[in-house]
């Protein structure tokens, strides 16, 4: 093996500008950026790469680089044997899905830290995730890893290049499209029986440790509930959520939700908050509002978007990406309290009435300190168990009554308390770069939730952070994907324009402005010259412009966010309905004739395709016509429906319309205001009194 080549000996991580990558910059390691100049210098100095791929608010990342990346002896190991190179996967998640794919071809469990070793062509050889600095737990230290890899480039050759072609005739292989197959309501019953059948029947979730808040399934659960009526659907998702809502996975402080629970009961987090996480929890208490009413549901809605606004909004009007784990190099320290503190912060009396609800006890429940949590005064307020693989109806959970609202009221105040002295503490880093896909999925569930909840001051946070992306976050009509310090990386991932044509579209349902269609309908179109996979009707993930990769990702399979694919599934069936276009229709029929039959193969993994695929089939279309009261009635009538299964266009006039838009002739027949139904291909009579269109709804459903 060559000696390293004469350009290394050189950190260049302090020429980017994402924050993940920043915290590197000091590390003795001689990292690289993703690029060709890394890719080049493996191939001249004949050395292997070592790739990293890590987030701002990842704990065990943090914890890898501190023992192994921060230490100059391991450094010393990765620089004379390989070309490193760091990558931020929310900056670029093409290159960590190529190779988290590659990952798990090779049989092993994904997750972040990642490490690949790959070839000078970047081709993936080897992996795993984190590696302990030393030799515990059956587990090779990281050094003997280096070492035993560059040995087998350097004496092995012919072994290397045996796994690499055997992994890429895998990948080939997966790449492949299947055979078509029919999915229709049967199979989605089928597998909303499935989940419900796992879901925790005590604790929510699916069963065991980690708990994630798994959103897609939830709505699926959901849509099962809508489409059959049936309440355990509605009580098993229910149950999810306000065990999460009543846990230590919620900040019951500052609001907003951590990533996952370590344990099943929710109580312990990994503390990072991900904007991605609550913007589809936010989104799901909207709904669970809309049908129960619940207050703990509206009261966790209204202190998330709080949250959301005192330390997730960036100048400009949009959303930071997550707030790390660690403050002080400790995981959740400036999240945990000992009782002393709140002993000393509230006194004695308040304190221990604070300590009755919060489970704070002097002994702690975390490792000797306490994450504040309300699951033993949820308990407490349950009947006995409910017999095994039973899910507690909703309705058990209580509402609130005088004596508990008075209850709330105090807590309320302590809570502040102890909040604005937590605010003095050393805060966890924030990740501020501003990225189009997370911010599209906040940016529609404030659209959503807004309407939910009666706030239009949060649909007018939703449009400033909107407009900052159409504004600094776009070059003509296709968007970039990350925007930090006048940076943008570009061009934008199918994920951006997934997640930013939903909040186009929730932003047009919610106001009728028309700008937000046309926006809508231009990405779309980007999207379509760009992105399209010829060979299953869906999407690769990079552009056919972008920077050539190995390969171009086009995994279909959900991960924390929703596969783009699914998301635009969704997006396809409301723009065939608000632009009454229906070449947008026969495009979403292309991509479910050629996806579904991948979801066959593995169900559970394409919740977001078989959500979409429920709105295809079930979705309420509401075209209410005409302007003045009456339409206005009914227009705020049609948007109190649930957005997840409804579309609600407002054809106020002929010349609001495209031309051949079909509710033209809606117009024609009711000029002044009604509201037409229409459930699959069949539609109601006019309604035209607010008051009955649920009873209309109903009717075209059954």
């Amino acid at each position: 093996m060559s000696q390293p080549a004469t350009s290394s000996g050189e950190n260049r991580l302090a020429r980017e500008t994402s924050p993940y990558l920043l915290q590197h910059k000091d590390n003795p390691v001689d990292w690289w950026p993703w690029g060709p100049d890394a890719l080049a210098e493996a191939a001249r100095s004949n050395r292997p790469i070592l790739l990293s791929v890590g987030y701002a608010a990842c704990h065990w990342c943090h914890v890898m680089a501190h023992e192994s990346f921060e230490d100059a002896a391991t450094a010393q190991v990765m620089n004379e044997l390989f070309v490193n190179i760091k990558v931020d996967r929310e900056e670029r998640p093409d290159i960590d899905q190529i190779y988290m794919m590659s990952l798990h071809q090779l049989g092993e469990q994904g997750g972040w830290p990642l490490t690949m070793f790959l070839t000078s062509k970047g081709e993936p050889v080897w992996g795993g995730t984190y590696f302990p600095n030393v030799t515990r737990y059956g587990r090779p230290a990281f050094v003997d890893v280096l070492r035993e890899i560059a040995r087998l480039f350097r004496e092995e050759p012919e072994r290397i290049d045996h796994n690499r072609a055997a992994l890429m005739e895998r990948l080939a292989q997966k790449a492949r499209p299947a055979g078509r197959l029919v999915i229709g309501r049967a199979e989605l019953d089928r597998v909303a029986r499935g989940l419900a059948g796992a879901i925790d029947p005590v604790h929510g979730g699916l069963r065991g440790a980690p708990k994630f808040p798994q959103c897609a399934m939830l709505e699926t659960l959901w849509r099962a509930g809508r489409r059959s009526a049936d309440v355990p659907f509605f009580a098993a998702a229910e149950l999810s959520l306000i065990r999460m809502c009543e846990g230590g996975i919620y900040d019951h402080l500052g609001g907003g939700f951590s990533r996952y629970s370590v344990d099943e009961r929710w109580l312990v987090p990994h503390f990072e908050k991900m904007l991605y996480d609550n913007a589809q929890i936010l989104e799901l208490l909207a709904l669970a509002f809309r049908r129960s009413d619940h207050h703990l549901f509206r009261q966790r809605a209204h202190e998330t978007v709080a949250w959301l606004q005192r330390e997730m909004t960036t100048e400009e009007g949009a959303f930071a990406a997550s707030l790390d784990a660690d403050s002080e190099g400790e995981e959740g320290k400036f999240y945990v309290w000992s009782a002393a503190e709140i002993g000393d912060l509230l006194g004695k009396d308040d304190a221990q009435y604070f300590a009755q609800h919060y489970d704070v006890s002097t002994g702690g429940n975390f490792e000797g300190h306490n994450i504040l949590n309300r699951l033993k005064y949820l308990d407490d307020s349950l009947d006995p168990a409910p017999a095994p693989n039973k899910v507690r109806p909703a309705g058990q959970f209580g509402r609130h009554n005088e004596r508990s609202m008075n209850v709330e009221s105090r807590l309320a105040a302590l809570r502040y308390k102890l909040l604005a002295a937590r605010g003095k503490r050393v805060r966890p880093g924030l990740d501020d770069k501003v990225l189009a896909d997370w911010n599209g999925l906040m940016i529609a569930a404030l659209a959503h939730s807004g309407l939910a909840f009666g706030e239009p001051a949060w649909i007018a946070m939703a449009r400033g952070a909107f407009d900052f992306i159409a504004g600094a976050m776009t070059r003509g009509e296709r968007l970039g994907h990350s925007w930090r310090a006048g940076r943008l990386v570009y061009p934008g991932l199918a994920s951006d324009f997934a997640a930013m044509v939903r909040a186009a579209l929730a932003l047009h349902e919610a106001t009728g402005e028309r700008a937000m269609l046309e926006r809508a309908l231009a990405w779309q179109t980007a999207l379509e010259t760009h992105y399209v996979n010829a060979h299953n009707g869906g999407y690769f993930l990079t552009a056919d412009d972008a920077e050539g990769l190995l390969l171009r990702p086009d995994s279909t399979h959900d991960d924390a966010i929703p596969n783009p694919n699914g998301l635009i599934a969704q997006n396809l069936v409301r723009l065939a309905v608000l632009s009454g276009d229906a070449q947008w229709r026969s495009r979403a029929e292309r991509l479910f004739d050629g996806l579904l039959p991948l979801a066959a193969e593995n169900m559970f993994g394409h919740m977001s395709l078989l959500n979409a695929l429920d709105m295809r089939l079930h979705a309420a279309e509401i075209v209410v016509t005409g302007t003045g009261p009456a339409a206005e009635g009914l227009l705020a009538a049609a948007r109190a429906v649930p957005f997840i299964d409804r579309i609600v266009v407002h054809a106020a006039s002929a010349d609001a319309l495209a031309a051949g838009h079909p509710a033209r002739e809606k117009i024609a027949i009711e000029p002044v205001g009604a509201a037409f139904v229409c459930v699959g291909e069949t539609c109601s009579l006019p309604v035209r009194e607010a008051a009955q269109l649920p009873a209309a709804l109903t009717a075209m459903r059954a």
